[in-house]
């Protein structure tokens, strides 16, 4: 017969279901989660990387603010120069002027620029026509890329009709300046910071007495405005507040640059500082190279772990599924001769698990039959006979097949001793843990999941357990996240039992915005420091983990005003308190009379 099935064409060994399984229900988790950490780890390496480079245009822009300011810091020597504004506010002709230009003027004109490192040209305007022009007649030459840093002082005459001049702003003490290219700035690709010289001594006045043009190369400006500092690919541009660029840096022409010429914009990350002083803006523009860059390999090491886990655990799920069906195989050949008559076949297992355990029942079923069949005699065959019949019904290979398939199932969850009629409830119990893979469930559900529960129980226990409902109407549309109930009621079917019965209640009441449960029973108790140790979060692999993964699952999802409490006392049982905020009602509209 076991020989007919193997060759039919619709039978599949236990061996394979239990392997298939196995792969089922611990590989696909496996490619889950490797799946969520890869997502994970690639989101986080892709932040880390645009952090990054945020952090370092943010430096490029810094070191731009840090050369503007120390142009304004010499424009500021000489604008609260008091002794400064004395020597331009009033000045004779002849020698006076001459003493007051060589000895005041020039040196603290020097000073200012020598303050600096780096390349600049200071022109002094000067209102007052007694001093002296100090310059240097280079024709079209640009001195500053000659001399470095240098000085010249004019009169005010010659910039009086130039338009930047015309409209500069009025006068706010100590405030206004502004940067432009005025003049000869564009061709040489300078920038000039442009600020009067007031009669610092009556600041209610501040009457002009000359003119302050800071030049500096925008070269030298964005020296620190480096593409390779962002990654290859990149391009970094300066604009104004026109929209016209001023600088760029880039391995490519910038008009052939990848952005410029439209192509491939949406793989690249754009990211813009502005230059407070200038009101002009840096723009990055990055390659989803730069930003992709170590994502495949982590890409690679998490495939390679996650096959590699994989083949292990095919390998274990293999090797128990063949040793299962081994024994099992064992199990219906003794079957298949006990059915043709043959009980002198015998079954030898090591071990104390439950195979053993129906081994020695075949063993000595086997034995009392052949037994019976000796002390047969002719005068009581036909009572013997029928004592045979019915002995062997109830050793009928094919039901005791069908119930051991029915165990097999069962091995899955590690409750092989239970009976056949426990498997609906198992499976509607399971039905509302796994809930669809959906972490929230209605209280409604959840409590019908504990009852779920309890029926199992109930097959196991029978009168000894008592459990009662009292829960508020209201609250069953109510949402909260799943299992915070029955492992309660779990822990105290297997260790509150005080003496032949125990008697659970089950209470559930809204206290304004709070869902309050407590789970009571009339156990033996526990001392108080035991009991507030099953809350710790390092009970990891020892008895209360589930209590304790209740506790942290609802203070992680709802704060930690929310979780588990215990009071418990030595031989006067325990007392569960869940306190849960009240969560958007649910679809489901439950009688009122199905939990108290």
């Amino acid at each position: 017969m076991y020989k007919r099935m193997n060759q039919s064409a619709k039978f599949l060994p236990f061996g394979w279901k239990l392997f298939i399984s196995y792969l089922v229900f611990i590989i696909l988790p496996v490619v889950i989660l490797g799946y969520t950490a890869n997502s994970i780890l690639v989101d986080s390496m892709r932040t880390q990387t645009i952090t990054n480079l945020q952090g370092t245009l943010a430096q490029m822009r810094d070191n731009v603010s840090y050369k503007l300011r120390d142009t304004e810091r010499i424009s500021d020597m000489l604008y609260y120069d008091e002794a400064l504004a004395l020597s331009l506010r009033s000045s004779e002709e002849g020698w006076i002027s001459y003493e007051t230009t060589s000895t005041t003027l020039l040196p603290k004109f020097r000073q200012a620029v020598e303050s600096t490192n780096q390349k600049l040209w200071l022109s002094i305007y000067l209102r007052d026509p007694n001093l002296p022009e100090v310059y240097y007649d280079a024709g079209p030459v640009d001195l500053l890329k000659v001399k470095g840093k240098y000085f010249d002082v004019y009169h005010i005459n010659r910039i009086q009709f130039e338009d930047w001049y015309r409209s500069f702003p009025p006068e706010k003490y100590g405030k206004t300046m502004k940067w432009s290219q005025v003049d000869d700035d564009e061709q040489f690709e300078r920038i000039s910071l442009l600020r009067r010289l007031v009669n610092t001594l009556d600041p209610l006045d501040l009457k002009e007495i000359g003119f302050i043009r800071g030049s500096i190369y925008l070269s030298e400006l964005f020296e620190s405005m480096d593409y390779n500092k962002i990654g290859p690919g990149s391009m970094i541009e300066v604009v104004d507040q026109n929209g016209q660029k001023m600088y760029a840096s880039s391995d490519l022409n910038a008009e052939d640059h990848p952005v410029k010429r439209n192509e491939s914009a949406s793989s690249e990350l754009i990211i813009h500082e502005e230059i407070p002083e200038l009101d002009w803006t840096i723009t990055a523009y990055v390659p989803q190279g730069i930003l992709e860059k170590g994502v495949q390999r982590v890409t690679q090491i998490t495939l390679f772990i996650c096959i590699l886990f994989i083949v292990l655990i095919s390998a274990v799920a293999s090797y128990f599924s063949r040793y299962i069906s081994k024994r099992f195989s064992k199990l219906i050949s003794v079957l298949v001769m006990f059915q043709q008559g043959d009980y002198h076949k015998r079954i030898h297992y090591k071990g104390t698990d439950e195979f053993t355990l129906i081994a020695d029942a075949l063993n000595k079923m086997g034995e009392q039959t052949e037994h019976l069949i000796e002390e047969v005699y002719e005068t009581n065959l036909k009572k013997k006979q029928a004592e045979l019949e019915s002995l062997q019904a109830q050793i009928n290979p094919h039901f005791l097949y069908n119930t051991l398939s029915s165990i097999s199932r069962l091995a899955k969850f590690g409750r092989v001793e239970q009976q056949h009629e426990m498997i609906m409830n198992l499976a509607k119990f399971y039905r509302l843990t796994l809930n669809d893979g959906q972490t929230i469930i209605s209280i409604y559900k959840e409590l019908e999941q504990v009852q779920a529960y309890l029926d199992i129980q109930k097959v196991k226990y029978g009168d000894r357990m008592e459990v009662d409902f009292d829960i508020d109407p209201d609250i069953l549309r109510y949402e909260t996240i799943k299992l915070i109930l029955q492992p309660f009621i779990e822990n105290a079917l297997e260790h509150a039992w005080c003496g032949d019965r125990i008697y659970i209640r089950v209470t559930g009441e809204q206290l304004e915005d709070k869902i309050v449960f407590q789970i009571i029973d009339d156990g033996v108790g526990m001392k108080p420091p035991h009991a507030q140790s099953l809350l710790e979060k390092d009970r990891i692999k020892q008895k209360g983990y589930g209590i304790c993964n209740v506790h942290e699952r609802i203070q992680l999802s709802f704060g930690e005003e929310y979780g588990v409490t215990i009071y418990s006392q030595l031989g006067m049982g325990t007392n569960i308190t869940i306190i849960t905020p009240v969560q958007k009602k649910s679809g489901i509209s439950p009688k009122k009379s199905d939990f108290g």
